[in-house]
């Protein structure tokens, strides 16, 4: 690897926090993180799955160190803060990455799970964006927050009406922050995967639904978690990344230029 791409893309020295680190996305997510050099603090509330997370992460000469934590009020996010604080001196790159899904007939959707899922996807990521988006500007040596968005926050997918629905709310935020916080050197991003089995949706992905996807799909396949990374990467790095804020950043292989 030449100097000038290991310049742009490191990040030795940096701390990265991946709320949803112990999921099957942004724990891919993470590893890449840990690859280039970062101190990746995974948060979750399963200590089972981090453990193999952060396995996976020294096996590869990374570092990585478990926060368990709930991140649905204000109150837990800023002990969050401080225990991230407390465990790596410092928060450079934040992932913004929980989240829940449900396949629920419009008509049928009671208030509990709108709830559940605005609370989740979009209260919890705006919390942590006060909480961590506070830290960052206060700082003032700049900082990179990555939102995880969906296909649904740009174009709402059937059958998802609340997720779809929490998820365009991240992408409008993000947005909004980045224009707030451009001058402080804050940059806020929305990464957007297309289709990844993963936990949250694979309950919605009947083989009816495989064969729509598939069909609106250019390359004919799912995407794999790994396939994150790069974007990932670019987007925490204040060197390759450093012009780029408030864009989603869409990983899908062309679900979203598919028309006929």
């Amino acid at each position: 690897m030449s100097n000038l791409i290991q310049e742009l893309f490191s990040l030795e020295g940096k701390v990265a926090l991946v709320i949803g680190g112990t999921g099957e996305l942004c724990g891919a997510m993470a590893e890449g993180l840990a690859g280039a050099g970062a101190r990746v603090l995974l948060v979750g509330r399963n200590e089972e799955k981090a453990a193999a997370r952060m396995k996976a992460i020294a096996d590869a000469g990374g570092q990585a160190d478990f926060l368990k934590a709930d991140v649905s009020t204000k109150e837990a996010l800023q002990g969050l803060l401080d225990d991230a604080l407390a465990k790596g001196g410092q928060v450079d790159i934040v992932v913004n990455g929980a989240g829940v899904n449900s396949p629920t007939p419009f008509f049928d959707v009671p208030e509990e799970e709108i709830d559940r899922i605005m609370n989740l996807n979009f209260k919890s990521v705006y919390l942590a964006c006060q909480i961590f988006g506070k830290y960052l500007v206060d700082r003032g040596e700049g900082g990179s927050i990555i939102n995880v968005g969906s296909m649904s926050g740009v174009t709402p997918l059937s059958r998802v009406f609340t997720y779809s629905a929490s998820k365009a709310a991240v992408h409008n935020l993000s947005q909004n922050l980045a224009r707030e916080w451009a001058t402080k050197g804050v940059r806020v991003n929305i990464i957007v995967p297309g289709f990844f089995p993963a936990e949250q949706n694979r309950k919605v992905l009947t083989e009816e639904r495989v064969g729509q996807i598939m069909g609106h799909t250019p390359m004919k396949r799912f995407g794999e978690a790994s396939e994150l990374v790069g974007a990932t990467l670019l987007l925490a790095s204040d060197k390759a990344g450093s012009f780029i804020t408030g864009h989603e950043l869409i990983v899908d292989g062309g679900y979203a230029c598919m028309t006929i």
